[in-house]
Formats: C-alpha cells, sequence, structure tokens
C-alpha cells in the first residue's frame, strides 16, 4: 500500500502505485482538459503530485507542452531568478566492492586504473580548483569499507576545509557517497558538510537488484532509505536522483517525484536538489546495451515537468550534458551546474595519464570554468558562488520556507553578485571580466532594496581593493 510517510522503501516507492500513475497519465495524454487544470495547478507555484505531473509528461499535445516549458521557465525566475550556481567534483577515491553493471567502478572490472588520493593529493587537487575559481565542492567516493572507509572520508573533508590558497577556499563541500548509517549521517553533519547526495540509480525494485548484482548496493530498502537516515542523522539537505536510461523514464519520473512527496510527508522538508543525470560512455560500459536510453527532446521534457512538479528544488546538471544540451535546459529549470569538470580521481592538478583512465563517465562538455562562466553570462545569467545559506544556517526547513515564499532572492541575488564580482577580480579573463562587470551593473538595479543595494556597491569597492566572503 502507497504511504508517502512510511519509513519503508516499498510503501513510499509503492510499484503498484507507479505502474497505476502510468497507466492514468497514458489514458489521458490528450486529455487537454485536464492537462489545461494540471497546468493551472502549477501556476499556483505549489508543486504537483507525481500523478498529474506524470500526465504533464506523457501529454502529446504540443501546444500544451509548450506551456509547460514555459512555465518551467517562469517558476524557476519566480523561485531562483536567473543565478545559476557553480560547482566541481572531486573524486577521491574509485576502490568499490560493489557489481553494479552501468558503473566502470564495479569490482570485476580489470581495465580501469584504481587509484585513491592521499591527503597531499588532495591539497593539490582543492589548490588547483581554487586556481579555477571553485568554492563549492561535491566529493565522490566508490563504496569500499576497507580503501575508503568513513573515517577517509571525514579526513578528507577536514583538509578540504583546511585550504586557503591566496584568495581561495572552499566554503561548501557536498557528499556524494554510498548509503551509510544514522551514526555515520552525524558524523558527516559534524563535519560540515552541506548537501548530502544519493542517487537512486532507479526505483524500478526488480531493475534495481539486476542492476546491482552484488555489494551493499544489492539492498534496494537499505539504499532507498538512506535520505531518511541522513536526516534523522542531523544532514538538514539531501539530493535526490536517478541514473535515466537504465529503466524506463516515466517510471523513474514517478518514482523520484514520491520521494520527495515522501520526505515532505516525514520530515516538512523535501530535497534540496534534484539531478538528473543520463548514462554515458565509460571504461568498460557501452550505453548502447541498455535499452532505456532517451533522446535530447524527452530530456528536456523530464528537466521541465520535474521544476513544476517541484519548484522550490535546485535542480542539477552536469559536464555528462553536451553545451548544446545544458543552454537548453537551462531555460527549463536547471539551477546549477557543473564546470570544468574531471571525472578521474586526480587530475585538476595534473592532466591524468592515458594510460591510467580512472573515470567514472566520459565528459560531455570539456569547457573550462572561465568559458561556461563567459557563456553562462553571454545568455544573460549570473553565475554564482555563492554558500551563504549554508554557512548563515539557512538550510532544511529554514531554506525551504524562504525558498517557497520567494524571500530567498533578497539574500541570493546580492550574494550571487558578490561572489561573481570575486571571480572577476581573481581568476576571470580580460573578456569575461568585461562581460561580468558590465552584467553586475545591469543587475544591481534589479536588487530591491536601496539599503541592500548601497550595502552592495560598496562591498563590490572592497572586493576590489582586496577584501573577500561578503555574504547576506
Amino acid at each position: 500500500m502507497y504511504d508517502p510517510k512510511s519509513a519503508k522503501a516499498e510503501e513510499f516507492i509503492c510499484h503498484e502505485e507507479i505502474e497505476e500513475t502510468l497507466a492514468f497519465a497514458e489514458a489521458h495524454k490528450n486529455d487537454r482538459e485536464l492537462i489545461k487544470s494540471i497546468i493551472e495547478k502549477a501556476k499556483e507555484l505549489k508543486g504537483l503530485s507525481h500523478r498529474d505531473a506524470s500526465v504533464l509528461l506523457a501529454c502529446e499535445e504540443e501546444d500544451l507542452n509548450q506551456e509547460v516549458y514555459a512555465l518551467a521557465e517562469q517558476i524557476k525566475k519566480d523561485f531562483y531568478g536567473n543565478r545559476i550556481v557553480m560547482f566541481a567534483p572531486l573524486y577521491l577515491s574509485n576502490y568499490c566492492v560493489n557489481g553494479c553493471v552501468y558503473c566502470p567502478y564495479h569490482y570485476k572490472n580489470k581495465t580501469i586504473c584504481r587509484k585513491k588520493l592521499t591527503q597531499e593529493e588532495i591539497k593539490k587537487e582543492v589548490i588547483a580548483l581554487q586556481d579555477m575559481g571553485h568554492k563549492r565542492l561535491a566529493i565522490e567516493s566508490g563504496e569500499d569499507p576497507v580503501n575508503n572507509p568513513i573515517e577517509y572520508i571525514l579526513e578528507s573533508i577536514k583538509t578540504i576545509y583546511s585550504i586557503q590558497h591566496k584568495n581561495g577556499a572552499i566554503r561548501r563541500v557536498n557528499v556524494n557517497i554510498a548509503a551509510t548509517t544514522v551514526e555515520n549521517y552525524k558524523k558527516l553533519a559534524e563535519a560540515g558538510i552541506g548537501t548530502y547526495i544519493l542517487f537512486q540509480e532507479t526505483y524500478h525494485k526488480e531493475s534495481y537488484e539486476q542492476l546491482h548484482p552484488t555489494g551493499p548496493k544489492h539492498n534496494y530498502a537499505y539504499h532507498t532509505e538512506a535520505h531518511d537516515r541522513a536526516m534523522e542523522g542531523g544532514i538538514d539537505d539531501v539530493g535526490l536522483g536517478v541514473l535515466f536510461g537504465l529503466e524506463h523514464y516515466r517510471y523513474e519520473f514517478a518514482g523520484i517525484l514520491m520521494h520527495a512527496e515522501h520526505l515532505e510527508a516525514r520530515f516538512g522538508v523535501g530535497p534540496h536538489t534534484i539531478s538528473v543525470p543520463r548514462i554515458r560512455r565509460a571504461d568498460d560500459i557501452d550505453p548502447d546495451q541498455f535499452d532505456n536510453g532517451i533522446d535530447d527532446d524527452t530530456f528536456a521534457k523530464i528537466c521541465a515537468c520535474i521544476r513544476v512538479a517541484v519548484p522550490y528544488t535546485g535542480m542539477i546538471v552536469s559536464t555528462r550534458e553536451s553545451k548544446a544540451c545544458r543552454e537548453r535546459v537551462l531555460h527549463l529549470g536547471v539551477s546549477q551546474i557543473s564546470g570544468g569538470s574531471k571525472t578521474s580521481v586526480g587530475g585538476y592538478s595534473e592532466p591524468e595519464p592515458e594510460d591510467e583512465n580512472s573515470a567514472q563517465f566520459d565528459v560531455s562538455d570539456n569547457r573550462t570554468l572561465d568559458e561556461v562562466v563567459n557563456w553562462l553570462m553571454q545568455l544573460g545569467y549570473i553565475p554564482s558562488f555563492c554558500t551563504a545559506c549554508y554557512r548563515e544556517g539557512r538550510t532544511g526547513d529554514r531554506f525551504m520556507q524562504l525558498c517557497k515564499t520567494k524571500q530567498i532572492q533578497n539574500c541570493c541575488h546580492p550574494n550571487a553578485l558578490m561572489t561573481l564580482k570575486e571571480y572577476l577580480v581573481d581568476y576571470a579573463s580580460p573578456e569575461t571580466k568585461a562581460i561580468g562587470e558590465a552584467l553586475i551593473q545591469k543587475e544591481l538595479a534589479n536588487v530591491k532594496s536601496d539599503k541592500v543595494r548601497d550595502i552592495v556597491v560598496e562591498r563590490l569597492d572592497k572586493i576590489k581593493e582586496g577584501s573577500r566572503d561578503f555574504r547576506f
């Protein structure tokens, strides 16, 4: 029985409920009256149920689809403005004991180069990331209790936060590691992490168990209930995600929205972020071996429907996607992207030798961070390196309250301008700096409060003179 308040995975992600939802959506995919009513409901900015959103995803009426796309773009502006948060992944280790058939880290793979960064190597990687201009990292690691125990992760987080290089500093470390215990989540919370991110990969239990034939990750319930344990352990912000291409996309779409509904129902706080990765080629992984791949049009529609269904959540698209694809979905609700990313273990401080491939997947967008920042600004977006909410305690229900009432922009917009100014002064190429300075001057007019605007102008001057890390 479907119960969003249940703590049991198979009750808050109910297979029968998803099947009924997909059947309902298929039966009503041309029901214009119903679809219009769902769009009107979405305009109230309070989100949609997994069933209503599934109808929009299935919709075959092109004019109504265009309404959904336009609404998704407007909702993103209403909640997050024209800011795009920047981050980079940092892979600590690719040692793994799992047998996941879609991931090159699987323990049977004898061709991938196994690596684990020492703390000294982590320092070099972080300095290289700081020299690019990054302030926010997402650390990644394979699951291996011997090579990558929680103590190694905690030590690595401490190392990352300790490094001050010139004007560089990593101000927020998000963590994407395997499902673990409440006790370990408490340790991560005490270490000062930002968001705990864990991809479900697939919500279809039978497929999940087939795709994860061996290793701790085989346990569907333990994995699916991980975000609950993280929140019980004191982590306010959690991130969801599925790997599109493993199972039918409509099933995954309904599942991830049910997971968001569950977190709202049980904890009063939905997911801080939702990621939408697609399976990509990797060391011994051929994405064509999987039958559920989706084209760019379907991917764009998924992004738009997530945005109208969960208007408050941040939506992440990584360098798995091409420049053209990322540009398209930026207009449909995406609010966070990576830039200048390496998916190898190491590779920021020194290029990885061709015969030592350790990457989790092939990157599609290989541009530098400066090129990505330049491109975003030319599209009219503000690249934001802000981490103020996390550092000011605006997390969990406090963040969600501000976000859902659209008050968050009062802080985030000026903070984005100040962190962009830091980037322009410290790291930008001359062309990027010129574009950015013009953008900041233009955006100052959009700071609603005269008092706040005056403070921002004063702080922008101080940043130019050498001061750093202002925030509202």
